[in-house]
């Protein structure tokens, strides 16, 4: 049994932010076309739930996870 990766904290300075701008933000992807890809393949969940929403609003204390990288949204 493999340990899950450790979890990053990501200051987003507000209340909400949406999860392709929260991709982009926290540097899991670099660009908006990756950002759609891995998204609507996909690749990425919210609270371990695959969620192909770009527009989905994330709120302090959700997990973002891509490629193995774990990154919770913080105020």
């Amino acid at each position: 049994m493999t340990n899950p990766a450790p979890i990053d904290d990501v200051p987003i300075g507000g209340d909400v932010i949406r999860l392709g701008q929260f991709l982009k933000f926290a540097g899991l992807l670099d660009s908006g076309g990756n950002v759609k890809e891995a998204i609507i393949d996909g690749y990425v969940t919210v609270n371990g739930e695959v969620d192909r929403r770009r527009g989905r609003q994330l709120h302090p204390g959700d997990v973002v996870e891509f490629e193995g990288h774990r990154v919770r949204v913080c105020p």
